[in-house]
């Protein structure tokens, strides 16, 4: 029996000097953010692909200059996680153009949209999940910025 390999894309996505990311409060856990993205479908050509469906379905939005920037591979029960990392600058964001299926699902919790300061000092102020992604992005603020031709801030 083969494992199973689960993908998925997900975005350190700028939007000038901020990093959009959603806060995910669900019952009973504290609150916690993520990057965007989720899991590759079958019917996406491309892991990129995946990475620009996944942006407009909980962003309504579009990115260009989509990086691949860091690679993270888990163990899972029966299988294999590799989430692909790229970074990307946001082009356009109409949230009630969301698409994604996971905002009708009240047990789900709520997925909030929000932009913090692409700093290593606001970042490492964040539950950014997985926290192996949060110290890369933390560590890396300039290299990241410097790929998208962004501007980061100093502080």
């Amino acid at each position: 029996m083969s494992d199973v390999v689960r993908r998925s894309a997900r975005a350190i996505l700028l939007d000038g000097e901020e990093l959009v990311l959603i806060k995910r409060t669900k019952p009973g856990r504290e609150p916690y953010w993520v990057t965007v993205g989720g899991g590759v479908e079958a019917d996406d050509d491309t892991i990129e692909a995946a990475l620009h469906r996944e942006v407009f379905e909980e962003l309504g939005g579009t990115v260009d200059c989509a990086e691949l920037v860091y690679l993270i591979t888990d163990q899972l029960n029966g299988g294999i996680g590799v989430q692909y990392i790229f970074a990307a600058r946001l082009v356009a964001m109409d949230l009630t153009a969301r698409t994604g299926t996971e905002f009708s699902i009240p047990k789900r919790g709520d997925y909030e949209v929000v932009r913090v300061p692409f700093t290593c000092d606001a970042l490492r102020e964040l539950n950014l999940m997985p926290s192996q992604l949060a110290d890369f992005i933390a560590t890396n603020t300039q290299a990241i910025a410097s790929i998208l031709d962004t501007p980061v801030r100093k502080a």
